[in-house]
């Protein structure tokens, strides 16, 4: 019998075929839904935004109306009240008092006038909030005093004397030029007291004849507005500042002040060049926008994008009758309202996700309740084809396959009676070739050989199905796994291209990016960048303490005056110092050993005793640098530079007075009895140019001798290393009214 060949072609498994498309449908149709979803909300979102953006922006000009309305309202009263002479300009006590008692009912910055003698009075809170007094007169220097008041105003202490002409101040000639109520320039001042950047509403002063006094003036401090802005109800992250037409700041809601002082020199900040990233960038922003800043006229808004997140900003002038021209900028992140969106797609993919599960078990099930039987008659088939009749399909809930199986098992019925017929005919017709041995020997032989033939088929039969019993239960399973590793390969594909595209375009966090950054171990990273910028911070405030040294040195200082632990203000600077008491390639670590005796908490100026220590420690380090050089790893190992630091209580003397000790010692190469009276003198240094300053030292005696009535004190001998003394009364006297 001849096999009719068969092309191979390319097939697919019966449960692979009714599963993929159901499924498909299913995953099509769930990111569509969620995909509309997502932009919907996202449409509603910048709706939102833009509404709430503009009702803050309104809220924050109202109080700007009322707030700023202030100033210029007291002057009024008190122009009216000396031009109908209830109040005389030349007592300056019931001035003082006047102007005292309404800096009681209004949170400003300064009241005063400047009379066209040269002289006035005024009231001030230069700190922010304590009130001070200024009287000055027309004396060319040292002609204003400023005092501290008691609790009804009366000057008390002789603060400070200094060298002011209001004759020459803005706030003085500009509105005296106009003839009207004004607001005067931005006044840019560093004095005594410290910088000093307000804006002035000021006006003309007449007597009851028309003539003129002189001005009557009230500021507020950019401070006081920024302190204004985050008063209120706006958010943290929500950046809020205020910028005159020329750029520059006038206040804003963060901690940077929109001024920088550097040395004796006090400057503006512009709004593009702020420290604060989010303000410069809103800023260069709005400037590439509109060009010239007085080219704004009306409300305008616009979005940006500033490290990995969008900000919705409005712009809006703000203006008065007394001539301010400002600009107020409100900026809300977009994260502040696609928590929700985020929330909605992370629940939207996890429906994906679910359906999805759901529909392949579904489909797994159907499909093995469709294949099953179709596999039973695909096995029973090659049985059949391989001469195993006996054969029988069980029966099956669905009609078209029952119907199927009925068929394949009448037609295994009826092959077997075939085969069986044959069978009965080749037996009868041995037993004729038998009775016809000498005329059918050839025929006889021919059976036996066809006889042979057909035993040789049937054990091949035999091994066949049993080899083909072994290779169907090996196949199926290899089938299945091949088939859905196909499709699970282009379902991870798809679902990789789908979050890279999903990443791509909103690049917020997403679930499956979530638990990407989880494995990262992205909550270290959170844990260890705030130590980072907490080190960055203290970096700064060195810095700045630098800057402010001269400050220290020539006026008392604003610092608080409270309790603290005094060990751990030595570890922190010890802490700051660590970079140059680990070991080098040329030394050694330095060797610090910490004596801490049991102390209370200590009322002193903590940052100020944190710049003594660092002042004593950094001089040790360099002293101990000095005696190491020249001598070998070896030589210094041998004999390790060391820094001892003790602290205790010293026993009370005779006034009854207990005092704190800390001594820091060194084995360095120790100081010259000649140069140990000159240690604690201004300028004095023996560094070379430009590696000290010669004002360390002098500031820290200032700070230990004056600002908490201690003594510092030096013992050192060449060769024998140097020890350096601070003691400070436990309860330092007098030292609220030092400050």
């Amino acid at each position: 019998m001849i096999k009719p060949a068969f092309k191979p072609t390319s097939t697919w498994p019966l449960r692979v075929v009714l599963i993929v498309p159901f499924v498909l449908q299913i995953v099509g149709a769930v990111a569509l839904v969620g995909y509309l979803s997502y932009r919907n909300g996202q449409q509603a979102v910048q709706d939102l935004a833009a509404n709430l953006i503009t009702e803050k922006a309104n809220v924050i000009n109202q109080h700007l109306d009322g707030y700023l309305a202030i100033p210029q309202s007291l002057n009024a009263i008190n122009a009216e009240v000396i031009q109908k002479g209830l109040l005389d300009v030349s007592d300056r006590p019931a001035m003082i008092q006047y102007f005292w008692s309404q800096m009681q009912a209004h949170d400003l910055t300064y009241l005063g006038m400047g009379l066209t003698t040269e002289g006035g009075v005024g009231v001030a809170r230069y700190d922010g909030t304590t009130i001070t007094l200024d009287d000055w007169s027309g004396e060319p220097t040292d002609n204003i005093m400023t005092y501290a008041s008691d609790a009804e105003g009366n000057p008390t202490a002789l603060l400070s004397r200094w060298t002011w002409n209001n004759l020459e101040e803005s706030w003085y000639t500009e509105p005296i030029a106009a003839k009207k109520p004004i607001w005067s320039d931005i006044v840019i001042s560093l004095f005594p007291t410290g910088p000093y950047v307000a804006a002035s509403a000021s006006q003309p002063i007449y007597n009851a004849q028309g003539e003129l006094l002189g001005m009557i003036a009230a500021d507020i401090h950019l401070l006081k507005l920024s302190d204004f802005l985050k008063a209120l109800y706006v958010q943290n992250s929500t950046p809020v500042f205020i910028l005159e037409r020329d750029g520059n700041l006038i206040a804003n809601s963060g901690e940077i002040a929109p001024f920088k002082v550097e040395g004796d020199q006090i400057e503006r900040v512009k709004a593009i060049a702020s420290p604060d990233p989010v303000i410069s960038a809103i800023a260069q922003a709005i400037t590439e926008r509109f060009g010239d800043l007085h080219r704004i006229t009306k409300e305008n808004t616009l979005s940006i994008r500033h490290a990995d997140t969008t900000y919705f900003v409005n712009v809006q002038p703000w203006q008065d009758e007394y001539g301010l021209n400002w600009l107020v900028v409100v900026a809300i992140p977009e994260s502040t309202f696609m928590g929700e969106i985020h929330r909605n797609t992370q629940t939207t993919v996890l429906l994906c996700l679910a359906a999805l599960a759901v529909t392949s078990l579904m489909g797994l099930f159907t499909s093995r309740w469709i294949a099953h039987p179709i596999a039973h008659l695909n096995s029973a088939s090659q049985a059949v084809a391989a001469g195993n009749f006996a054969q029988t399909l069980p029966s099956s809930p669905i009609q078209e396959l029952q119907g199927l199986s009925n068929s394949f098992n009448a037609m295994a019925i009826q092959l077997q009676t075939s085969f069986q017929a044959l069978e009965e005919s080749r037996e009868d017709l041995e037993k004729r070739v038998q009775l016809r041995t000498a005329e059918l020997q050839d025929t006889l032989l021919e059976l036996q050989r066809s006889q042979s033939q057909v035993i040789q088929s049937e054990k091949m039969s035999s091994l066949g199905q049993l080899v083909a019993g072994v290779a169907h239960e090996i196949n199926n399973p290899v089938n299945f796994i091949h088939g859905n590793l196909t499709h699970v390969q282009r379902y991870t594909e798809d679902l990789l291209a789908f979050v890279a595209l999903v990443a791509e375009q909103y690049p917020e966090p997403l679930p499956v990016l979530a638990a990407a950054e989880e494995e990262l171990d992205l909550e270290f990273l959170q844990e260890d960048l705030p130590k980072t910028l907490t080190s960055m911070r203290l970096g700064t405030d060195r810095i700045r303490q630098i800057v402010l040294s001269l400050r220290n040195f020539s006026r008392t200082d604003e610092a608080d005056f409270k309790a603290v632990q005094l060990d751990e203000g030595i570890d922190s600077t010890l802490m700051i110092l660590q970079h140059r008491l680990k070991a080098k390639p040329e030394r050694p670590a330095i060797q610090v050993e910490k004596n801490y005796g049991p102390l209370p908490l200590i009322p002193c100026y903590a940052g100020q005793l944190n710049q003594v220590f660092m002042n004593i420690l950094s001089n040790a380090i360099d002293a101990l640098e000095e005696k190491g050089a020249g001598l070998s790893y070896q030589e210094i190992e041998a004999d390790p530079h060391q820094i001892t630091i003790t602290t205790g209580l010293i026993a009370a003397d005779q006034d009854g007075k207990q005092w704190v000790k800390v001594a820091i010692a060194d084995n360095g190469p120790g100081i010259p009895p000649e140069t140990q009276s000159l240690i604690f003198n201004p300028f004095f240094t023996t560094k070379p140019i430009g590696k000290g300053t010669g004002m360390g030292m002098s500031i820290s005696y200032q700070i230990v001798t004056e600002k908490h009535g201690g003594m510092l004190t030096c013992d050192s001998s060449p060769d024998r290393g140097t020890t350096f003394m601070i003691t400070i009364p436990l309860v330092k006297e007098n030292s609220q009214s030092l400050t």
